[in-house]
Protein backbone atom coordinates (compact mmCIF):
# COMPACT_ATOMS: atom_id res chain seq x y z
CA UNK A 1 0.00 0.00 0.00
CA UNK A 2 1.30 3.31 -0.81
CA UNK A 3 1.91 5.70 1.87
CA UNK A 4 1.56 9.13 -0.20
CA UNK A 5 -2.24 9.87 -1.74
CA UNK A 6 -2.17 12.99 -3.29
CA UNK A 7 -5.62 14.60 -5.06
CA UNK A 8 -5.28 18.21 -6.71
CA UNK A 9 -7.98 20.50 -7.24
CA UNK A 10 -8.91 23.71 -9.27
CA UNK A 11 -9.29 24.56 -12.57
CA UNK A 12 -7.31 24.91 -16.01
CA UNK A 13 -4.43 26.06 -14.44
CA UNK A 14 -4.42 22.82 -12.54
CA UNK A 15 -6.25 20.29 -15.44
CA UNK A 16 -3.31 20.88 -17.26
CA UNK A 17 -4.57 23.39 -19.86
CA UNK A 18 -1.68 24.40 -22.76
CA UNK A 19 0.51 21.22 -21.85
CA UNK A 20 -1.01 18.86 -24.23
CA UNK A 21 0.08 15.68 -25.00
CA UNK A 22 0.06 14.17 -28.88
CA UNK A 23 -3.08 12.49 -28.14
CA UNK A 24 -4.78 15.53 -27.33
CA UNK A 25 -4.82 14.54 -23.27
CA UNK A 26 -3.96 17.39 -21.46
CA UNK A 27 -1.05 16.98 -18.04
CA UNK A 28 0.11 19.61 -17.14
CA UNK A 29 2.00 20.40 -13.58
CA UNK A 30 -0.13 18.46 -11.45
CA UNK A 31 0.50 15.35 -13.53
CA UNK A 32 4.25 16.24 -13.73
CA UNK A 33 4.61 16.59 -9.72
CA UNK A 34 2.84 13.72 -9.35
CA UNK A 35 5.57 11.48 -11.44
CA UNK A 36 8.09 13.44 -9.52
CA UNK A 37 7.02 12.82 -6.55
CA UNK A 38 7.35 8.73 -7.64
CA UNK A 39 10.48 9.37 -8.58
CA UNK A 40 12.10 10.91 -6.20
CA UNK A 41 10.81 8.44 -3.59
CA UNK A 42 10.95 5.84 -5.32
CA UNK A 43 7.67 4.53 -4.49
CA UNK A 44 4.62 4.34 -5.96
CA UNK A 45 2.14 7.15 -5.21
CA UNK A 46 -1.32 7.43 -5.72
CA UNK A 47 -3.10 10.17 -7.71
CA UNK A 48 -6.15 11.98 -8.45
CA UNK A 49 -6.78 15.24 -10.36
CA UNK A 50 -10.58 16.65 -10.08
CA UNK A 51 -9.71 20.27 -11.42
CA UNK A 52 -12.17 21.35 -14.82
CA UNK A 53 -10.92 24.17 -16.72
CA UNK A 54 -13.28 27.31 -16.85
CA UNK A 55 -14.41 27.10 -13.08
CA UNK A 56 -14.56 29.87 -10.87
CA UNK A 57 -13.04 29.19 -6.78
CA UNK A 58 -16.83 28.88 -5.48
CA UNK A 59 -17.78 26.25 -7.74
CA UNK A 60 -14.42 24.46 -7.44
CA UNK A 61 -14.91 24.20 -3.33
CA UNK A 62 -18.42 23.61 -3.35
CA UNK A 63 -18.11 20.89 -6.54
CA UNK A 64 -14.58 19.55 -6.12
CA UNK A 65 -13.35 19.95 -2.29
CA UNK A 66 -15.91 17.50 -0.51
CA UNK A 67 -15.29 14.54 -2.92
CA UNK A 68 -11.73 15.27 -2.86
CA UNK A 69 -11.14 14.63 0.92
CA UNK A 70 -13.35 11.73 0.52
CA UNK A 71 -10.63 10.15 -1.09
CA UNK A 72 -9.08 10.20 2.17
CA UNK A 73 -5.91 11.80 0.85
CA UNK A 74 -2.76 12.47 2.42
CA UNK A 75 -1.95 15.41 0.70
CA UNK A 76 -4.49 18.15 -1.18
CA UNK A 77 -3.25 20.94 -3.41
CA UNK A 78 -5.34 24.04 -4.11
CA UNK A 79 -5.38 26.72 -6.55
CA UNK A 80 -8.25 28.77 -7.88
CA UNK A 81 -9.66 32.19 -8.51
CA UNK A 82 -7.62 33.23 -11.35
CA UNK A 83 -11.10 32.77 -13.30
CA UNK A 84 -12.54 35.17 -10.71
CA UNK A 85 -9.76 37.12 -10.72
CA UNK A 86 -10.87 38.38 -14.69
CA UNK A 87 -14.25 39.84 -13.46
CA UNK A 88 -14.02 43.10 -11.57
CA UNK A 89 -16.68 42.87 -9.65
CA UNK A 90 -15.35 39.74 -7.65
CA UNK A 91 -14.62 40.60 -4.14
CA UNK A 92 -11.26 39.76 -3.76
CA UNK A 93 -11.38 38.87 -0.04
CA UNK A 94 -14.10 36.72 -0.77
CA UNK A 95 -11.73 34.67 -2.59
CA UNK A 96 -9.26 34.28 0.22
CA UNK A 97 -11.99 33.35 2.24
CA UNK A 98 -12.34 29.93 0.32
CA UNK A 99 -8.75 29.21 0.51
CA UNK A 100 -9.24 30.04 4.44
CA UNK A 101 -12.28 27.05 4.26
CA UNK A 102 -10.06 24.85 2.18
CA UNK A 103 -7.76 24.77 4.91
CA UNK A 104 -9.79 24.45 7.79
CA UNK A 105 -11.47 21.36 5.88
CA UNK A 106 -8.03 19.72 5.58
CA UNK A 107 -6.55 20.25 9.26
CA UNK A 108 -10.12 18.95 10.16
CA UNK A 109 -9.92 15.93 7.98
CA UNK A 110 -6.00 16.18 8.83
CA UNK A 111 -4.84 16.02 4.95
CA UNK A 112 -1.61 18.34 4.24
CA UNK A 113 -2.70 21.17 2.24
CA UNK A 114 -0.40 22.63 -0.70
CA UNK A 115 -1.69 25.88 -1.51
CA UNK A 116 -0.51 27.26 -5.01
CA UNK A 117 -1.06 30.98 -6.53
CA UNK A 118 -1.60 31.06 -10.56
CA UNK A 119 1.32 32.15 -12.40
CA UNK A 120 0.85 35.61 -13.95
CA UNK A 121 -0.22 35.97 -17.96
CA UNK A 122 -0.63 39.61 -17.59
CA UNK A 123 2.39 40.96 -20.19
CA UNK A 124 0.95 39.45 -23.19
CA UNK A 125 -2.63 39.93 -22.67
CA UNK A 126 -5.20 42.67 -22.86
CA UNK A 127 -6.04 44.76 -20.03
CA UNK A 128 -2.56 43.62 -18.86
CA UNK A 129 -3.06 46.84 -16.29
CA UNK A 130 -5.91 45.49 -14.16
CA UNK A 131 -4.82 42.08 -14.46
CA UNK A 132 -1.60 42.63 -13.00
CA UNK A 133 -3.28 44.90 -10.21
CA UNK A 134 -6.21 42.32 -9.35
CA UNK A 135 -3.75 39.22 -9.18
CA UNK A 136 -1.32 41.41 -7.26
CA UNK A 137 -3.94 41.84 -4.28
CA UNK A 138 -5.63 38.20 -5.24
CA UNK A 139 -1.67 37.01 -4.51
CA UNK A 140 -1.42 39.02 -1.57
CA UNK A 141 -4.47 38.23 0.10
CA UNK A 142 -4.26 34.50 0.41
CA UNK A 143 -0.69 34.85 1.29
CA UNK A 144 -2.02 36.84 4.47
CA UNK A 145 -4.03 34.34 5.12
CA UNK A 146 -1.85 31.50 5.32
CA UNK A 147 1.37 33.83 6.76
CA UNK A 148 1.04 32.14 10.34
CA UNK A 149 0.81 28.31 8.95
CA UNK A 150 4.00 27.87 8.02
CA UNK A 151 3.39 24.29 8.08
CA UNK A 152 0.97 24.17 5.12
CA UNK A 153 2.74 23.60 1.64
CA UNK A 154 2.99 26.82 -0.35
CA UNK A 155 4.11 27.15 -4.14
CA UNK A 156 3.85 31.09 -5.09
CA UNK A 157 4.15 31.31 -8.84
CA UNK A 158 2.16 34.78 -9.26
CA UNK A 159 5.53 36.56 -7.78
CA UNK A 160 7.92 34.70 -10.91
CA UNK A 161 8.99 36.66 -13.13
CA UNK A 162 10.60 34.31 -14.90
CA UNK A 163 7.21 32.26 -15.61
CA UNK A 164 5.73 35.21 -16.56
CA UNK A 165 7.65 36.01 -19.93
CA UNK A 166 6.03 34.70 -23.16
CA UNK A 167 8.45 31.97 -23.07
CA UNK A 168 6.64 29.83 -21.03
CA UNK A 169 2.94 30.29 -22.52
CA UNK A 170 0.54 28.86 -24.75
CA UNK A 171 -0.77 30.52 -28.04
CA UNK A 172 -3.45 31.77 -26.13
CA UNK A 173 -1.55 33.78 -23.85
CA UNK A 174 -3.57 32.56 -20.91
CA UNK A 175 -2.80 29.14 -20.12
CA UNK A 176 1.26 28.02 -19.86
CA UNK A 177 2.46 25.63 -21.65
CA UNK A 178 4.83 22.57 -21.12
CA UNK A 179 8.05 24.76 -19.96
CA UNK A 180 5.57 26.35 -17.70
CA UNK A 181 3.76 23.55 -16.07
CA UNK A 182 7.44 21.76 -15.58
CA UNK A 183 8.40 25.23 -13.41
CA UNK A 184 5.56 24.94 -11.64
CA UNK A 185 6.05 21.17 -10.91
CA UNK A 186 9.60 22.07 -9.94
CA UNK A 187 8.03 24.74 -7.07
CA UNK A 188 5.52 22.19 -6.15
CA UNK A 189 8.68 19.56 -5.37
CA UNK A 190 10.79 21.93 -4.16
CA UNK A 191 8.53 22.57 -1.37
CA UNK A 192 7.63 19.40 -0.37
CA UNK A 193 11.31 19.27 0.13
CA UNK A 194 11.79 16.54 -2.72
CA UNK A 195 14.57 16.40 -5.24
CA UNK A 196 13.58 17.89 -8.65
CA UNK A 197 15.32 17.22 -11.91
CA UNK A 198 17.40 20.78 -12.33
CA UNK A 199 15.71 21.40 -15.87
CA UNK A 200 12.87 21.51 -14.93
CA UNK A 201 12.73 25.15 -13.94
CA UNK A 202 13.82 26.22 -17.07
CA UNK A 203 13.00 23.44 -20.45
CA UNK A 204 14.84 24.36 -23.86
CA UNK A 205 12.11 26.91 -25.57
CA UNK A 206 9.73 25.68 -27.84
CA UNK A 207 9.65 26.68 -31.77
CA UNK A 208 5.39 27.33 -31.80
CA UNK A 209 5.36 30.35 -34.10
CA UNK A 210 3.99 33.06 -32.00
CA UNK A 211 -0.11 33.65 -33.75
CA UNK A 212 -0.70 37.63 -35.34
CA UNK A 213 -2.39 40.04 -33.67
CA UNK A 214 -5.57 39.31 -35.82
CA UNK A 215 -5.13 35.34 -35.75
CA UNK A 216 -4.95 35.54 -31.61
CA UNK A 217 -8.12 37.68 -31.34
CA UNK A 218 -9.90 35.53 -33.56
CA UNK A 219 -8.82 32.20 -32.39
CA UNK A 220 -8.86 33.42 -28.12
CA UNK A 221 -10.06 36.55 -27.55
CA UNK A 222 -13.34 36.50 -29.67
CA UNK A 223 -14.58 32.86 -28.06
CA UNK A 224 -13.39 34.05 -24.27
CA UNK A 225 -16.02 36.83 -25.39
CA UNK A 226 -18.65 35.08 -26.42
CA UNK A 227 -18.76 32.55 -23.37
CA UNK A 228 -18.63 35.66 -20.83
CA UNK A 229 -21.53 37.62 -23.24
CA UNK A 230 -23.63 33.85 -23.05
CA UNK A 231 -22.97 32.90 -19.24
CA UNK A 232 -21.05 29.65 -20.50
CA UNK A 233 -17.43 28.09 -19.54
CA UNK A 234 -14.84 26.18 -21.49
CA UNK A 235 -14.92 23.61 -19.01
CA UNK A 236 -18.88 22.82 -19.64
CA UNK A 237 -19.32 19.31 -20.32
CA UNK A 238 -15.72 18.10 -18.72
CA UNK A 239 -15.02 15.72 -16.13
CA UNK A 240 -12.74 15.39 -14.72
CA UNK A 241 -9.34 13.48 -15.84
CA UNK A 242 -8.55 11.53 -12.62
CA UNK A 243 -11.54 11.27 -10.29
CA UNK A 244 -10.22 8.40 -8.47
CA UNK A 245 -6.80 7.06 -7.53
CA UNK A 246 -4.70 6.09 -9.88
CA UNK A 247 -0.62 4.63 -9.49
CA UNK A 248 1.77 6.39 -9.86
CA UNK A 249 4.76 4.38 -10.21
CA UNK A 250 8.56 5.47 -10.37
CA UNK A 251 10.24 5.68 -13.62
CA UNK A 252 13.57 3.42 -14.23
CA UNK A 253 16.81 5.53 -13.39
Amino acid sequence: MTSVRFVAIGDSFTEGVGDELPDGRVRGWADIAAQGWADATGEPIEYANLAIRGKLIEPIVREQLEPALALKPTHLAFNGGGNDMLRPRTSIASVADLFTHVLRRCDEERVQLIALSGANPSGQLPLRGLIQRRGDLLSAAVAQRLATRPDVVTAWNWPDRELSTPGYWSQDRLHMNLRGHHRVAARVLTALGLDTPAQWWSLPELSDRALTSAAYYRRHVVPWVRRRLTHTSSGDGHAAKYAGWTEIAPLPS
